[in-house]
């Protein structure tokens, strides 16, 4: 999803500077800026995604890993680990979002399983609704202190992918963001997701020959 206007133009607040890792403060330039971190994080998820999009295309890595609560925390890892001090860590505050700090653990486990249950014995959803749902419910948990919306959508560009068979389209996650935060509040009331996979665009993707 792309920045807002505006978005790099201030310094990095204190609170988010203490929680970057001591190396990575080192190699910016000062004052960091937000747009400074963003274009970090984006390098680190572009190699993530060229790391483990394959493996989902050609699936080595199956769905009933990538539905784990084990394979989201590791996500987490992957993508903001290097950069920040809670990079993977499990988020241990109440917020007015996601569920209490003391039930993620095992709301993420048994939500993952029931998706994974309902995707193998049942046709409710499409691969491109599969996706939506995976993603939705992720970041309904809330599970992280902060990247909760990049690595939840992650996981749905690669359960979408490792749902296809074969895989020709990917989502488009350039949207109306108060349109799109709307139908996911929307779907925590319902858990319909019907609305929600159709507003979230989809792009044909050329495959690669093996």
């Amino acid at each position: 999803m792309p920045l807002t206007p505006g978005y790099g133009e201030t310094p990095l607040p204190h609170d988010e500077l203490d929680a970057l890792l001591a190396e990575v403060v080192e190699i910016l330039d000062k004052p960091i800026t937000r747009a400074d971190v963003y274009a970090l994080e984006q390098s680190l998820q572009d190699q993530v995604v060229e790391a483990l999009m394959p493996a989902a295309l050609d699936g080595s890595l199956p769905l009933d890993e990538l539905l784990s609560d084990y394979f989201i925390r590791d996500l987490h890892t992957q993508l903001f680990g290097p950069i920040w001090q809670w990079g993977g860590r499990q988020r241990q505050l109440e917020l007015n979002i996601g569920v209490a700090p003391e039930l993620i653990a095992v709301e993420l486990r048994s939500t993952l399983g029931s998706i994974a249950w309902r995707w193998e014995h049942t046709d409710d959803w499409t691969p491109r609704q599969l996706g939506i749902v995976v993603h939705a419910e992720t970041v309904r948990i809330h599970p992280f202190v902060d990247g909760n919306g990049r690595t939840t959508r992650l996981l749905a560009d690669l359960a979408f992918a490792a749902a296809q068979d074969p895989t020709v389209q990917q989502y488009d996650w350039d949207l109306d963001k108060q349109r799109y935060i709307g139908l996911l509040r929307a779907f925590d009331v319902h858990r319909d997701v019907t609305e929600l996979a159709a507003f979230v665009g989809i792009e044909q993707i050329e495959l690669q020959e093996p």
